[in-house]
């Protein structure tokens, strides 16, 4: 395997715990390898059904940003940020200016890799999950171009292409929700059981959702040793193929 010690990676998400949930364990794996790894978070999670106690969506915002604090710090990440959409409206907020937010950062950070969710909504069908998706998608397209957002490369920034864009993926779905339609399965990481169980602690550091906790560690032990991607754009033109590294064929490049 290649050295990955100058390379990036860019996780865009719509709310805390999405980041353990979705993709903790690979995270966890790209950092034990050298990778910087980074983290875009567009809600505070304001809105949540459980609320930890929260007397309003101040203060509940707040705790919940202290959560993902927590859990960034157990996933090892180089950076994170929790923007301040508001949660449940992501599909009401001016497009191009919140892809303009997530390009600034493209921009800033210069990943290799970024990572979303799927735009159907992960497993949920959360329509914050849905948009997360489509602003990332926009700004990984956008970014290395030099007609979007000219005023960002006035200030001195300069376009990013990165090499690679994934969704999460699954193969199962949750009964009762709204109906899923995921993208196929091309690229499955494989953990160490030490990493699911460090992506278990992760999503339990997000204590405001506790009642979630049942739910969601059968589901991860459900699933096994493994989380599932789609390469959903590349850099370079290729063929879809199988893979088990999400840097495989990227060059440690700005």
């Amino acid at each position: 395997m290649q050295d990955k010690n100058h390379l990036r990676l860019l996780c865009v998400t719509a709310h805390p715990d999405d980041e353990a949930g979705g993709f903790g364990g690979t995270l966890l794996l790209y950092s034990s390898r050298g990778v910087e790894t980074h983290l875009v978070c567009l809600t505070p999670g304001q809105a949540a059904t459980h609320r930890g106690g929260a007397r309003d969506d101040d203060e509940l915002a707040a705790m919940r940003r202290e959560e993902l604090g927590r859990s960034a710090a157990i996933l090892r990440l180089n950076s994170w940020e929790c923007l301040h959409y508001p949660d449940a409206a992501l599909d009401r907020q001016d497009f191009y200016s919140v892809v303009g937010e997530l390009v600034r950062r493209v921009r800033t950070l210069r990943p290799h890799v970024v990572l979303t969710i799927g735009p159907e909504g992960a497993v949920t069908a959360h329509p914050d999950h849905s948009m997360a998706s489509i602003f990332a998608t926009m700004a990984y397209h956008w970014a290395g171009r030099s007609n979007r957002y000219t005023d960002q490369l006035e200030r001195g920034l300069q376009p990013h292409r990165a090499q690679k864009l994934y969704y999460g993926a699954v193969l199962f779905t949750l009964p009762g929700r709204q109906p899923i339609s995921p993208a196929p399965v091309t690229t499955v990481i494989e953990l160490d059981p030490e990493l699911i169980e460090k992506k278990i602690s992760a999503f339990k550091a997000h204590s405001s959702q506790a009642p979630l906790f049942p739910i969601f560690e059968n589901t991860v032990r459900q699933r096994g040793t493994r989380e599932f991607f789609h390469l959903a754009a590349a850099s370079t033109p290729r063929e879809l193929e199988r893979e088990t590294d999400l840097f495989a064929g990227v060059e440690e490049k700005d």
